[in-house]
């Protein structure tokens, strides 16, 4: 309820465009459908329901006793009008922000702003041979959607890029997303091994030590990265937390294509609006 109360105001506005557009004749929605049977904070229920629970369509028409193509409409308009309003809402945090609220278990790595992961979403097999080149992930072996997602120390996410074909690497989808700009040479990112990016951005890098040519690492790189290892997880459990929506549990039909930028990214920045810490210990201490 009291995320509702954050956008209750914002959802009127959303109401009387989607009742102007309707008698426009926008949306093909028949009239017998009741498209405004549903009160906002109960379309909003079922945008979440949608999310959370990845039901198909048809069983939401059941279970809320409405048309079919009244919930596709229903689930397009919360899917675009959260996708802006909380994009409107400032996740990206300062370094003394950061530091404010940094946990003691990153007192070796202070100045550490973001720490930064990819995921990726399987998405169905495009029938173009062409396409599928462009989507088909070597590391998954599958043909995915995938995205970059940043989160403070203290367990905030602070950056969501969009979602780009899952052939894209590590580092191209740094430099596309944007968030280069808003690094600067003072503050340091976490990332994990395969993130060869300290080229490309203008801070320092924490990345877990590796091999390259040498037989073994150091006793003192062997400490760094278990330590570094240890802190990454908590981001790799934020990215848990968005795919507890089980609507990308399974492999994305194409049709979602329009749209599945949109919910992925509502998804992301509903996990700071979640109850809970990432680490009980952090409550603790806090």
């Amino acid at each position: 309820m009291a995320f509702w109360r954050q956008i209750e105001s914002a959802t009127h506005d959303m109401v009387r465009v989607t009742r102007a557009q309707t008698a426009l004749g926008k949306h093909d929605v028949p009239h017998s459908t009741g498209l405004t049977a549903l009160k906002p904070i109960d379309e909003m229920f079922l945008f979440l329901t949608y999310l959370s629970l990845g039901l198909l369509q048809k069983d939401l028409a059941h279970r809320f006793k409405i048309h079919q193509s009244t919930v596709s409409h229903i689930i397009n308009t919360w899917a675009n009008f959260l996708y802006t309003v909380l994009g409107a809402v400032g996740i990206w945090m300062s370094e003394d922000k950061v530091k404010a609220h940094l946990p003691d278990v990153f007192k070796n790595y202070s100045n550490t702003q973001v720490l930064l992961d990819c995921t990726e979403l399987q998405c169905q097999t495009p029938s173009s041979l062409l396409l599928q080149s462009e989507v088909f992930s070597t590391y998954k072996s599958h043909c995915t959607f995938k995205g970059l997602i940043g989160m403070a120390p203290h367990g905030a996410i602070t950056f969501v890029s969009s979602l780009h074909e899952g052939s894209i690497s590590d580092k191209e989808i740094l430099k596309q997303s944007g968030i280069v700009s808003l690094l600067k040479p003072t503050a340091a990112i976490m990332v994990d091994k395969g993130f060869l990016v300290e080229d490309c951005v203008p801070c320092k890098v924490y990345i877990p030590a590796f091999l390259s040519k040498r037989e073994q690492l150091s006793g003192a790189e062997v400490r760094q990265t278990q330590s570094i290892a240890r802190l990454r997880v908590h981001i790799e459990r934020i990215i848990g937390r968005v795919k507890e929506h089980k609507i990308f549990s399974t492999v994305i039909p194409l049709s979602l294509t329009g749209s599945i930028n949109q919910l992925y990214t509502v998804s992301c920045l509903l996990v700071n609006y979640q109850n809970g810490p990432i680490v009980k210990a952090w409550a603790r201490s806090s």
